[in-house]
């Protein structure tokens, strides 16, 4: 491990993937491209007595002539070629070969721009029919509805399948400590179902390794590893992420041993892409895998995630059908009652109702509206001043209110748990749900905070802790925590009370809005005229471009000429149109048929020639006419599809996805893209004037578009709502009115 040590300071960074050592249950070969060998273990003589000690610089070839096998010569580069030809080599392996008489199997990975070549023998060191059992075992695990049946199915037949002494299933938490949620033993065995580890026990590498090697076999904690050779003059460590022979570190082997366990094996359980739990194995002798057993056991983590991942997607949509049918009946209260505090807090359905909560509160007009548990009167009070000097966002929440404000730890059963939604700062208006706390007494498998400890004979390596006796503790304070589902359901919400309270205010609540937007308007029209103009500017700087490197303006310049152009008239026109918008609040608005698909494939086309990303793949579906405005549609479709552009184009396949559908008599509009993401608690001040998220801090913008486009769908009697997530994409929904005149 090039002389990495391992000590108190830095075993949660233990270059674990890296060890520089295999099991001893097999030998490993590595060469490149060249079918050199470039690294191996130092046991290959005992496997194979004829080979060299120093094999460093030799063709594969003479390890070949050394195996009896049945494959055509340089069968080895031939695998190779097949893999890459294939992307991978999960077709390929096992490989059988016969090395003395004696049956293995040939398992190639790849290692960087090497390929590693490791040898196992191809049968268990005990009775194993998993292909036999595999038809039942998966049947068996599909069985079962609710999540908890699940896992105790899937631990008894994986126990059934690979018969280890312990089977349990592992998830982790938030926190990274993990907890036995599931277990099959054998029956002289102490239960181990609910104990909870600490995230110490598997450090946050080893996760890593676990998200990316999907099964981890550890065949005798006793056997000693065995080093890997490489050139003297080579520094280079050899990366065994994906080998299946990679040495454990003496850490976690230390850690078995103190627990008595002999040998284990892990299957990896995965949730969306992330490390969900594992399916962990322990025997109390040493018990070895064979490869294809092992890859069936894989299989069915592969089956119990999807599974996982499926209940999991029932119950969101569940909750999601839930929060639309409470939505709706709270829309209808808001056009049907008078006010606002009425409709959400008086009438069957209130935003109680809304998401899972112990207790909510409506602030509107300086009054105080309580509903389920919630603090008292002056609690409450002293709760409001220190929400509007603390609070920043639009959207705050967290699981552990008494942690940033100690005051609260006088009613955490009330209030352990708070999510606000600011209605307006300005004028103090609040939406606010509590969660009451959820007592935990956690069984701990040992005393975590003492998960390690250092070494009598050697103070600067760590020994595990030797002691599992269970060690109790209670946690109180801290609520169950808001969910990304719970963001987006209060988002939605905002936007309709939103909407309501724009529609129910005083005449003196509008005449100040008005006169705020008029500000607002002023204010903002300079930058609205360098804004919206950069698309018409940059595609005529584009194909200016393009006709000063043509020498010979033939046909296809003068049809540039032409479309350089009508884009300047089109900037003349959009001038104009900006100069009419300072005006809109005071005029009549006149609407007209619109040819939508002509005006986006404009768009398109513009985009195309400015930025010029060739891996950029823009989807259209239908694409419905609207009415309105035909320079502010043009705006609103300009903003968002360049904005969309923008911010996917660093992605590695970057894709937007434009349509529309007629629903009713309203046109629904949606422009999806894989690009960077908003993150959640920005989501409701995307659209404030001058507001750019801290994410887009290098990428050209203004912080006005969105602004802008917000006003034009207000003033075309539309709205507009946006979904989002980090990394993942954005998108933007726009609803016309189909029946304008």
């Amino acid at each position: 491990m090039s002389g990495f040590q391992v000590d108190l300071t830095n075993c949660g960074i233990e270059p674990i993937h890296i060890p520089g050592q295999i099991q001893s249950h097999g030998f490993m070969i590595v060469i490149d491209d060249n079918m050199i060998i470039q690294f191996h273990s130092d046991n290959i003589n005992k496997f194979i007595s004829q080979a060299f000690d120093l094999l460093i610089g030799k063709s594969i070839s003479y390890i070949e002539n050394l195996l009896d096998h049945d494959h055509q010569p340089d069968f080895i580069r031939q695998l190779i070629s097949t893999g890459k030809t294939n992307k991978g080599f999960q077709r390929i392996n096992p490989v059988p070969i016969t090395i003395s008489r004696i049956q293995y199997y040939l398992i190639i990975s790849l290692s960087d721009e090497k390929y590693i070549l490791e040898f196992e023998l191809s049968a268990s060191s005990f009775q194993l029919d998993v292909q036999g059992l595999m038809g039942s075992t998966i049947a068996e695990i599909l069985t079962y509805n609710r999540m908890e049946e699940l896992l105790k199915n899937t631990a008894v037949q994986v126990k059934q399948v690979i018969d280890f002494d312990r089977v349990m299933i592992y998830r982790f938490a938030q926190d990274g400590h993990g907890e036995v949620v599931a277990e099959a033993k054998n029956p002289v065995l102490s239960p181990w179902l609910g104990l909870h580890y600490p995230a110490s026990d598997i450090p946050r590498q080893a996760r890593e390794l676990y998200k990316l090697n999907l099964t981890r076999l550890i065949a005798d904690v006793e056997s000693q590893p065995v080093r890997i050779n490489k050139a003297k003059n080579n520094p280079e460590d050899l990366d065994l992420t994906y080998s299946q022979l990679r040495a454990v570190s003496p850490i976690h082997i230390q850690y078995l041993k103190n627990m008595g366990v002999a040998s284990s094996f892990s299957i990896s359980l995965k949730f969306k892409d992330e490390l969900w739990g594992l399916i962990a194995c322990h025997n109390y002798t040493p018990r070895f895998i064979d490869f294809k057993s092992r890859e069936y056991a894989k299989l069915i983590g592969q089956i119990t995630s999807s599974a996982l991942e499926f209940r999991q997607n029932e119950e969101t949509l569940r909750k999601e059908n839930e929060f639309n049918h409470s939505l709706e009946k709270i829309i209808k209260q808001l056009m049907e009652t008078e006010s606002i505090e009425k409709a959400l807090a008086s009438e069957d359905t209130t935003i109680l109702d809304i998401l899972k909560c112990s207790g909510a509160m409506l602030v509107h007009n300086k009054k105080i509206y309580k509903l389920g548990n919630t603090p008292n009167d002056k609690q409450l009070l002293d709760l409001m001043l220190w929400i509007n000097e603390q609070v920043k966002d639009t959207l705050y929440q967290t699981d552990n209110l008494s942690k940033v404000y100690p005051e609260a730890s006088a009613y955490k059963d009330s209030a352990s748990g708070i999510l606000i939604s600011v209605l307006s700062k300005e004028l103090g208006d609040y939406l606010i749900w509590f969660r009451a706390e959820q007592v935990q007494n956690l069984k701990w498998a040992g005393n975590p905070n003492k998960s390690v400890t250092p070494d009598a004979n050697e103070l600067l390596n760590i020994s595990p802790r030797n002691s599992f006796a269970v060690w109790n503790e209670t946690i109180t304070g801290i609520a169950e925590a808001w969910s990304i589902e719970d963001i987006k359901s209060i988002i939605k919400l905002k936007e309709e009370v939103n909407y309501g309270l724009n529609h129910k205010a005083g005449t003196a609540r509008i005449l100040n809005e008005r006169l705020k937007l008029a500000y607002q308007e002023l204010e903002s029209f300079s930058y609205t005229i360098s804004h919206d103009l950069k698309n018409p500017i940059a595609s005529i700087k584009s194909y200016a471009q393009l006709l000063i490197r043509d020498q010979n303006i033939l046909e296809r310049g003068q049809q540039m000429l032409q479309r350089i152009a009508d884009r300047a008239d089109q900037m003349n026109l959009m001038i104009n149109a900006v100069l009419d918008y300072s005006r809109i609040g005071r005029t009549a608005m006149r609407f007209h048929p619109i040819k939508t698909e002509n005006l986006i494939t404009d768009i398109v086309n513009d985009l195309d020639l400015i930025y010029g990303n060739k891996k950029l793949k823009v989807v259209m579906g239908q694409i419905p006419d609207v009415k309105g405005d035909p320079i502010m549609v043009l705006q609103v479709f300009s903003n968002l599809i360049s904005n969309a552009v923008k911010y996917s184009q660093h992605s590695t396949a970057p894709e937007v996805h434009i349509s529309g559908e007629l629903v009713g008599n309203k046109v629904h509009y949606s422009i999806t893209d894989n690009g960077i993401g908003i993150a959640q608690n920005d989501l409701l001040s995307i659209f404030e004037l001058f507001n750019r998220m801290d994410n887009v801090k290098d990428i050209e913008g203004s912080g006005v578009g969105l602004a802008i486009v917000k006003r034009i769908m207000e003033k075309h009697k539309g709205t507009i709502i946006a979904e989002s997530e980090l990394g993942v994409g954005s998108t933007f929904r726009l609803v016309f009115e189909h029946d304008q005149v």
